[in-house]
């Protein structure tokens, strides 16, 4: 029988980075990593497309959790909940539940995986600039987003006539 889990902490939403730091410094300080063996941010990868570049952001998939592995026992219990910018254990009773290890398990594989959504600056309706190509520097209506193909349809005027142009979520800025 495995007696480590996963066990979820209430924190100060927009602290979780400062929150798993000062708990890492007290496991370390107090000398528990035989009991605590790892604190986790939840997270999510997404692209983000902004000013005509691709990048990847690692998004937080629960804001005011973190996750921690730990063998449950009166001190290990103490030293977490005695952290300065944790809040407590999620749980309904005095004692804290651990997490379901298959729902441990989702969330720390979903944190692996590769990318799924992309993020983007701009919405149908808004108003963008064309940053490259052979309509560069024309300014339309965006009419169509497919992420699929990772396009965008720009209603652009041409010789006084909106015309659609289907163009790459790379090639476009809102303004």
């Amino acid at each position: 029988m495995r007696d480590e889990e996963w066990y979820l902490l209430y924190v100060s939403s927009g602290h979780e980075e400062q929150a798993k730091r000062k708990l890492e410094q007290r496991i370390k300080y107090m000398d528990a990593s035989d009991k605590i063996f790892n604190v986790v941010i939840p997270t999510t990868k997404e692209i983000e497309i902004k000013a005509g570049k691709r990048r990847t952001i690692n998004k937080k998939a629960f804001p005011g959790y973190i996750m921690v592995n730990m063998k449950l026992d009166e001190h290990s219990w103490d030293i977490v909940r005695n952290t300065p910018g944790v809040a407590g254990f999620v749980s309904t009773g005095a004692k804290p539940l651990p997490l379901a290890e298959q729902e441990a398990n989702t969330i720390l594989q979903r944190m692996e995986e590769a990318p799924a959504e992309v993020k983007m600056t701009f919405k149908e309706g808004d108003s963008v600039r064309v940053t490259s190509g052979p309509f560069i520097d024309f300014i339309g209506k965006v009419d169509q987003v497919n992420l699929e193909k990772g396009k965008v349809t720009v209603l652009l005027s041409l010789f006084g006539r909106e015309t659609p142009a289907e163009l790459d979520l790379l090639v476009v800025e809102r303004i």
